[in-house]
């Protein structure tokens, strides 16, 4: 993990690079596709949506969540990503969601640079890369 500095313009910004984007997304994809089906089940993507801490924090502390709540939330968002309601999740159903969430996280961060804790290999990491670079260069 690092902490960066980003604001929606840097999301943004990659979204529109569709390339990037899409290798991007397909590296994650990659990564989530244990048996290399070409389709995310709710198993498979479950590690990806507990990665989210959805309800495990309270302003950067951690509270203990209530296991059903929790459980209700990811198969929630797991639905979001299923667009066909077929149970599985594919590579094309993972990039649209995944593109509407970052345009969502873009428009709640605005213009105004914050600090973010990633992971190395998430996709909003490659962003900031992708930023810094062009910045670099």
């Amino acid at each position: 993990m690092s902490v960066e500095i980003l604001d929606g313009a840097t999301i943004v910004n990659f979204l529109q690079d569709e390339e990037a984007f899409s290798v991007s997304v397909r590296n994650r994809f990659a990564r989530l596709d244990t048996d290399n089906d070409g389709l995310l089940s709710y198993a498979e993507m479950l590690k990806e949506l507990q990665s989210l801490r959805v309800l495990e924090t309270h302003f950067g502390i951690d509270v203990e969540p209530d296991p059903d709540e929790l459980a209700q939330v990811y198969e929630s968002l797991f639905v979001q990503f299923d667009h066909n309601l077929n149970g599985t999740i594919d590579r094309d159903e993972f990039k649209k969601e995944t593109r509407q969430m970052m345009l969502a996280m873009a428009d709640g961060l605005g213009f105004v640079p914050v600090q973010m804790v990633l992971e190395e290999d998430s996709i909003l990491k490659t962003a900031v890369e992708r930023e810094s670079n062009k910045l670099a260069a």
